[in-house]
């Protein structure tokens, strides 16, 4: 199938035309678009007349209904060939008609049965950007991420710390020792080693990204086999929780290709498909499913997890999982009037004189006017400002997952008197790039914590990953409160955590936006869905009902 064809089709009718008017059509060049309008017309498709002379009009009738030729093509192709083909035809420029009825028939196909596995197919809107622990910095990637590695320790919500690779552990205040399982294997079979934690713990803590956590940590070093032992003189409180974070994970590097020792590896990746496959020598249960995959499909596309026996559509439920929180990143340190305190204050007023419409933007999020952190931050409101006055409009920059509530401040701030320019930036540079912005007066960011809300704000302050990080590495006040958690227990973090987000909103610096929740529809042949990190499933525990 050819996409412009189609594209062209759905936009211009018989009748006369120009070729400049088709190029913009089919964002082509002029030549490009003869070149096209030549073949199809060659392929029977249409009849094309050019005009004579430059400027001149020329005529296109169509000879076959397109469209119907290629919605026939498309069920074939859903009947014999695999189904991660077939999703990319999802993604051509279909009338809305006929793009609804070719999703309903895709998703009916969606738990078609390979091979007689036990498998759940899950649609997916963005490929992986990673699946390297250490550049882990989106909660989508670490769903992927949370089934193929360990970690040595688990950091429950509730505080409390589980062994995971590590069976068991001493801990003193200047040294922390781990005792790892015995026979724990990656998924190329070969056998961990203390040697494979030391290597990645000491990867993490050379990383730029996470050396400012590991400061405390000056040493890790194996004394014995199957023994890791972490040496931290000047004290740190946080040595084992950092530890349960999944930018810990083990992992093992050989000729280039990550390897776990997960529950599930990596069987297959492609533009089209992501699949997991069980991993039968895991050391601890192994997954009751087969193999997970995860097929590409318009972002208009349903989310539903099926079962892969299941040939037909089943009744679903529906199950809530916990999306995070929205914020208002302000940057003073742009040489702009983002500098003025007057003009962070009065954004802040607007926003909280107006986040309350929120879930008019999206229903899935409800405005915030409390703070990062559920059960603790409390309700505020902003007095009344006088609007200042600009010397240039502000720049405020958006990713794809934040275009609408980025429209609706944009509009607001513009009710209330302020020019805003806005620049669309790429996930991945605005994921890995802090240059992007620190280029911008203000953005609007989306973060979901991990499972443990009490350590994971502290990361949220402290991996070069965070927004908040570029703002606490220029506020001296800011570094010596964060330098603060190292010798101040676990238990007692929260006044910490408060203490911090109350300066930044009393300098209008991190403004709270909105908390989001979704409900993800799973097939009532899915047992035990059990909701883990970031508010993902926890796939190793999924099981389906051959009923």
């Amino acid at each position: 199938m050819d996409r412009h064809l189609l594209l062209l089709w759905n936009q211009v009718k018989s009748g006369a035309v120009k070729v400049e008017e088709l190029a913009e059509v089919l964002v082509l060049s002029t030549k490009q678009t003869r070149r096209k309008l030549q073949q199809w017309q060659e392929e029977g498709w249409l009849t094309f007349q050019s005009g004579r002379g430059r400027g001149n009009t020329s005529s296109l009738e169509w000879n076959r209904q397109v469209e119907q030729e290629y919605e026939d093509l498309f069920f074939r192709s859903l009947e014999k060939e695999p189904i991660e083909s077939v999703s990319k035809l999802l993604l051509l420029d279909w009338s809305v008609e006929t793009k609804q009825r070719l999703m309903t028939a895709f998703q009916a196909k969606l738990g078609f049965n390979q091979e007689g596995q036990d498998s759940l197919i899950i649609p997916r809107f963005y490929p992986f950007v990673t699946f390297h622990p250490l550049k882990l910095a989106d909660a989508h990637s670490a769903n992927i991420i949370a089934n193929l590695y360990n970690r040595l320790v688990t950091l429950n919500a509730d505080d409390s710390v589980d062994p995971e690779l590590a069976h068991s552990w001493e801990y003193t205040d200047n040294q922390l020792v781990l005792y790892l399982r015995k026979d724990v294997a990656f998924h190329d079979g070969s056998i961990l080693k203390a040697e494979d934690a030391v290597g990645c713990l000491q990867q993490m803590k050379q990383d730029e990204n996470f050396a400012d956590l590991w400061k405390p940590i000056t040493a890790i070093t194996t004394p014995s086999p199957l023994v890791v032992k972490l040496e931290f003189p000047g004290g740190c409180s946080y040595v084992l929780q950092l530890l349960g974070l999944l930018t810990a994970s083990i992992f093992k590097e050989v000729n280039g290709k990550l390897l776990g020792t997960g529950g599930f590896y990596l069987a297959e990746e492609s533009a089209e498909k992501t699949a997991l496959s069980a991993f039968k020598q895991y050391y601890g249960y192994r997954p009751l499913l087969d193999r997970v995959e995860f097929i590409q499909v318009p972002k208009e596309f349903q989310v539903v997890y099926h079962a892969g026996h299941e040939s037909k559509q089943v009744d679903t439920f529906k199950v809530e999982s916990d999306s995070g929180f929205g914020i208002v990143v302000m940057n003073p340190y742009r040489s702009s009037d983002m500098a003025r305190k007057e003009v962070r204050d009065y954004i802040h007023m607007v926003i909280d004189r107006h986040r309350h419409e929120l879930p008019d933007v999206d229903g899935r999020i409800t405005g915030n006017n409390e703070g990062c952190l559920i059960g603790l931050s409390r309700p505020y409101t902003m007095p009344e400002f006088t609007k200042p006055s600009l010397s240039a409009p502000l720049k405020m920059i958006y990713v794809n997952y934040t275009t609408n509530t980025s429209l609706w401040l944009k509009e607001k701030l513009e009710e209330a008197g302020l020019d805003v320019e806005m620049e669309e930036v790429s996930f991945r540079d605005a994921l890995y790039d802090p240059k992007v912005k620190m280029g911008a007066d203000l953005f609007i960011h989306g973060e979901i914590f991990e499972m443990n809300q009490n350590f994971s704000y502290f990361f949220f302050l402290k991996n070069s990953f965070s927004p908040l990080h570029c703002l606490i590495e220029k506020s001296e006040y800011l570094q010596q409160v964060v330098e603060d958690y190292t010798t101040t227990p676990f238990v007692q973090w929260n006044s910490l955590h408060l203490q911090i987000e109350q300066y930044m909103k009393d300098e209008s610096l991190c403004v709270p936006l909105y908390y989001t929740k979704r409900q993800i529809p799973f097939s009532i042949n899915l047992m035990n869905v059990e909701i883990k990190h970031f508010g993902y499933v926890d796939l190793t525990k999924l099981w389906t009902k051959n009923a």
